[in-house]
């Protein structure tokens, strides 16, 4: 018998959490221990019943855990997810089917709930696919050469009336949600910022690695505050008195289209600053067509970020909007769960048709009708926000196509004018 293959899966009990810290922090690298105030923090963010972990011997040797969210799907509306973080496994107990075990339990436990998704942020892009999940938005990073930017050196501020301001981070404590609120509700594939994530962020609660950083808020003409930018700044020698001062995005939040301009406008026109990297936005993002030259920007990054499970198909199809139109498109969906010792049915498995108007409502409904186009479960999951194309997976053999040109309807359906992003990491 493999040591760890008959390892205890449980939630956690009040004893359990500083060994579960250590076994987290072991398994992502940070350290091989926790002091008593790391944990004492850790233990104020999660949830005892949410949390899991591995006990081989008594000792925790994987650790998992989940946290309630509400996800944004195309047309606004937003459903429940359960938001699966905190995924680690000691080197020691590896291939030994422990994260499987409580992926199973966890989903088991979000379908009881009435989760409509589970969501995660992969480490590594081939785990998670054999969970169901498929990659539902990316992101991309970008590098400015800002001398090379072209800018108008002349900007001194928003020309529609707004403004621009520093803030400290407890007035970000007080403003900041409701622009956030404001963001997520236009953007498919951002999540809710719970009072915790503010915490953390204004340094109510200050974790590992916590530091302070600069604020700015944009206001519109009407006084009311619509984006807000975090920021840090690193000075190097500057060669030849030539400044070299980069200045590197935490989050950058905008409700409206002219704070979003705005507030990249000011990082850009700041005295000193030769390069901005702009952290993880969206694919799509606007910052490298307002530059003089695009080619200023140059990509440092772009790949998979949030990555997304159905767990109810009809729910979840019938709570997002829809491009136009449709008759009736039937979806059959293979769907399997690991849990370690083999596999049985997954929740999304099953044949859908899905019909929707001229104004972007639908219905989804399971149906024995004959199946239009057939995809795993983690291929709907990159459908299901509006990023992937339906026509490209089947061109790579990952969705079949049963009618002519279903796949092209259903990309008609799917895709959205902006592509989705989450802008949070969790």
């Amino acid at each position: 018998m493999v040591p760890g293959m008959n390892a205890e899966i449980r939630t956690l009990e009040e004893s359990d959490v500083a060994d579960w810290v250590r076994a987290q922090y072991t398994g992502f690298h940070i350290a091989p221990s926790a002091d008593a105030q790391e944990v004492e923090a850790r233990r104020s963010m999660i949830d005892l019943a949410r949390t899991r972990g591995a006990f081989d011997r008594g000792r925790c040797v994987a650790t998992f855990r989940s946290m309630p969210r509400e996800l944004t799907v195309p047309g606004g509306a937003g459903v429940p997810a359960s938001a699966i973080t905190n995924v680690a496994v000691t080197a020691t107990h590896r291939r030994r089917g422990l994260a499987a075990r409580m992926m199973a339990a966890d989903l088991a436990d979000a379908m009881e709930r009435g989760d409509v998704a589970s969501i995660l942020i992969a480490a590594e892009y081939p785990i998670y696919g054999r969970f169901g999940f498929g990659p539902a938005t990316w992101v991309s990073n970008w590098e400015i050469d800002v001398p090379r930017a072209a800018l108008d050196d002349r900007y001194a501020g928003p020309e529609d009336g707004g403004r621009v301001d520093m803030a400290t981070l407890a007035e970000l404590g007080e403003f900041g949600p409701g622009v956030h609120d404001r963001l997520r509700a236009r953007t498919p594939g951002a999540i809710d910022r719970p009072p915790l994530w503010w915490r953390r962020t204004t340094g109510e609660l200050r974790l590992h690695g916590w530091k302070e950083r600069f604020c700015a808020a944009y206001r519109g003409p009407d006084g009311r505050v619509d984006g807000f930018v975090l920021w840090d700044v690193q000075d190097h020698p500057w060669p030849g008195k030539l400044p070299r001062v980069e200045l590197s995005v935490a989050d950058l939040t905008a409700a409206t289209d002219a704070a979003e301009r705005a507030l990249w406008r000011f990082l850009l026109s700041m005295d000193w600053i030769t390069l901005i990297t702009t952290g993880y936005r969206a694919p799509d993002d606007i910052v490298p067509l307002l530059l003089g030259d695009p080619r200023a920007a140059r990509t440092e990054a772009h790949a998979d970020f949030l990555w997304l499970r159905l767990l109810d198909v009809p729910a979840a199809l019938t709570a997002r909007h829809y491009a136009g139109p449709a008759t009736g498109l039937v979806l059959e969906v293979r769907d399997e769960v690991r849990d370690g010792a083999g596999t049985a049915a997954g929740p999304a498995a099953g044949r859908f048709l899905l019909e929707t108007d001229g104004k972007g409502a639908a219905s989804c409904v399971p149906t024995s009708a004959p199946a239009d186009l057939s995809l795993s479960a983690a291929d709907l999951g990159c459908l299901y926000l509006g990023d992937e194309s339906a026509v490209r997976l089947a061109v790579l053999g990952r969705v079949a196509e049963h009618r002519e040109q279903a796949a092209r309807t259903a990309d008609t359906l799917f895709r959205t004018p902006r592509r989705p992003w989450c802008p949070d990491v969790f």
